[in-house]
């Protein structure tokens, strides 16, 4: 049969042999943004001057400036998002671990709001 020897793992796509497009966050869409920022200011220097080579030469740093921009731009935002979701998370945890306790915030509060009337 075709493929016994294979595992069932899933082939992933390498950009340049080192690049897992598919499990790095952020890479896809960087790589795309990049390839059209590529394509619109290579084909934009070509129309206004008509010269190959140095819209080519335009093309390829529009490509890594704007994979760079995007890169850059959405791992920040990712970093961000991950920061959140751990201080929800030890939040949660603390409510979990403090909670019908001495130590919790809320029975504290809500202790002082009944000695005050």
């Amino acid at each position: 049969m075709a493929g016994e020897g294979e595992p069932d793992s899933k082939k992933t796509f390498k950009l340049l042999g080192i690049l897992d497009v598919q499990n790095i966050p952020c890479s896809r869409e960087s790589v795309l943004y990049g390839s059209l920022g590529s394509l619109v200011v290579g084909l934009g220097h070509f129309l206004a001057t008509s010269r190959v080579r140095r819209s080519f030469d335009f093309g390829m740093g529009g490509f890594v400036l704007t994979t760079l921009g995007c890169w850059i731009y959405c791992r920040y935002n990712h970093a961000k998002l991950r920061i959140q979701q751990r201080i929800i998370q030890e939040g949660m945890r603390n409510k979990i671990l403090y909670e019908s306790t001495d130590f919790d915030p809320e029975r504290k509060q809500n202790s002082n709001l009944g000695s005050n009337s």
